[in-house]
């Protein structure tokens, strides 16, 4: 499997790459985000790896653009910073995933494990609610419009779908979507589900997530 590395330090670029390469990767790296922006639309990548913070073009402006030309590719986002703000950002501009810096190249390795494993597991494989459709070869929502959705959308709206009438509460969609990752949190539920109504009213569909004293209930037609 293909990964693009985008890290403008080159210790941490170097250790990300030599590890990556050990573990069976094909690794390409960049040290800025012009070089990455050129990398990302002229290779395929099974998944990207990018720093927010690089010279000559951050990393969100990589990933807008790179998401302007259709360019699905599951991209993690690297920040220092730990501000929800930036990890907000970074999730509208089309990030499927982000980590936090320090952190273990073992956490790394289940990131991109867990992005490319979905991207497999999913392809083909549709679903339908509703007037809605999840294609999983794209991850397009589509109802009289379409939209794209990031991976961790995807898993909560696929999920929310196979449980439909159902309640689901926040430790349930923690276990299940995010794996009980440390960095998810009752908050970053309620960010996610804010994102997919946005989406589905972009579409013009009628359905809906609605929040009960148990948790969230996906409905059509209420």
């Amino acid at each position: 499997m293909k990964i693009l590395i985008a890290e403008d330090t080159k210790d941490m670029n170097r250790v990300l790459t030599v590890a990556l390469e050990h573990e069976g990767y094909d690794v390409d790296s960049c040290l800025d985000g012009e070089d990455a922006l050129e990398h990302a639309m002229s290779n395929g990548y099974d998944a990207m790896i990018m720093d927010i913070m690089m010279p000559k073009m951050d990393g969100i402006s990589v990933l807008r653009k790179i998401r302007d030309k259709n360019i699905v590719t599951p991209v993690l986002l690297l920040t220092a910073k730990a501000e929800v703000d930036d990890r907000v950002t970074g999730l509208d501009a089309g990030a499927d995933d982000y980590l936090t810096k320090p952190f273990a190249i073992k956490e790394l390795f289940a990131r991109v494990r867990a992005m490319t494993r979905r991207k497999r597991e999913y392809n083909k494989e549709k679903l339908v609610y509703g007037d809605i459709s999840l294609d999983g070869e794209s991850f397009e929502l589509q109802s009289e419009n379409s939209v794209r959705l990031s991976v961790k959308e995807f898993e909560l709206l696929q999920t929310m779908i196979l449980n439909a009438e159902r309640n689901l509460d926040d430790d349930y969609l923690l276990k299940h979507v995010w794996d009980n990752s440390t960095d998810a949190t009752v908050n970053t539920v309620s960010l996610y589900i804010a994102y997919l109504k946005s989406k589905l009213t972009a579409i013009s569909s009628t359905v809906n997530i609605v929040k009960e004293e148990t948790g969230y209930r996906l409905t059509y037609g209420e």
